[in-house]
Order: structure tokens, then sequence, then C-alpha cells
């Protein structure tokens, strides 16, 4: 099953830490934690708590223990395809939680979502018959399109579970477009 996973952070910088997990699958279910910080957890940048609006103070109080969400991600993830639209910022998040939880850092690995869109646009293009010639082009208009559309809808939220499910959204409308594609104009967006 395909998941969309995203952090939100206590800081850009080599030290900062995850402040918050969320992911949603393909089959609906989803989950958002805060986590507690662990020992040692101490980089905290004012800029980046003004983009995700989660105080430390709050972590403290309402986080839960970060061994707690790690296991728990393991637990509801291995196994599953996970994919993150920064994998390299998300999977420095993901590696210090599950390495301060003294789980494997790769217990779990997370690949770009544009690749899940790729796989996505191609094979609903190839399921709905269109040419093989006329395949790529319609891929890269459905890509384009999809993207520009979420570009002018704003920016990302900054929480990790409506952000992750921003992420599911666009896949499913990669797939949605591009199945149409194979059988004519492709249609527009739904209202959600």
């Amino acid at each position: 099953m395909i998941v969309f996973v995203d952090f939100e952070a206590s800081s850009l910088g080599k030290r900062g830490f995850p402040v918050e997990v969320g992911w949603a699958a393909e089959d609906g279910s989803g989950e958002g934690h805060l986590i507690r910080p662990a020992p040692g957890w101490e980089e905290w940048d004012a800029s980046a708590e003004a983009v995700h609006g989660i105080p430390r103070e709050r972590l403290e109080r309402e986080g839960e223990p970060h061994g707690a969400v790690a296991r728990r991600m393991v637990e509801a993830l291995r196994g599953h395809d996970l994919y993150a639209s920064a994998p390299s910022w998300d999977g420095q998040w993901l590696s210090r939680l599950l390495r301060a939880a003294g789980l494997p850092r790769h217990a779990l690995r997370l690949r770009d979502t544009d690749e899940a869109q790729l796989a996505a646009a191609r094979e609903a293009v190839r399921a709905g018959g269109l040419e093989e010639a006329a395949r790529e082009a319609v891929v890269g208009r459905v890509l384009d399109e999809v993207r520009a559309g979420d570009r002018a809808a704003g920016k990302p939220a900054h929480r990790a579970l409506e952000d992750a499910r921003r992420e599911l959204r666009l896949w499913e409308e990669v797939r949605r477009r591009a199945a149409g594609a194979g059988r004519g104009p492709i249609p527009p967006k739904e209202p959600r």
C-alpha cells in the first residue's frame, strides 16, 4: 500500500529534531502524532515554530514519548511503500526518531512523492489504452497540470497529518486525471 509521510521539525539545523509526524494511506487511513523531545534534543528555532505553530511547551505537555511514536510508525508502516515530498529532510527526521528509540535507522525508508505520482500517471495512462507513442507526453501534461493546480491552491498547512493528506489527494488526482486522459480530454478537477 502507498503511504505519504510528513514531518515537522524544531529547526533545519544539524541538531534539529522531529516534533510531529503524520501519514496518510491510499486506503484512507492516517495518523498524526506530536513527539515529546528525546533527552538531548535541544535545538529550537523560533522561525520553524512560526511555520508549524507548535511550541516546545506543547510538545512537553501533549507530545507522545519519542520511542512510542517510533515503534508505532514501524508497526503501522513497515512493508508499505512510503513517500514524502521532501524525502531528504523527512528522512533525516525519521532517522533521528528511530535512532533515539534504539531502532535501526533504516527500519523504514522514504522515497520521493514525485516517483509515486509519475508511476501512478504512467500506469493509468497505459491502462487507458492510449497509444504508446503518446503516453509520456500525456503523463507529463497531467503531472504539470495537477502540480500547477496544487501551487495555485496555496501553501501547505505545515502540520504533518494535513500535509500528508494533501500529498495523498495530489496522488489520487494524478491517477484520476491520467485515467481520463487515455479515454479523451482530461476531465476538470472535482470539487472537494
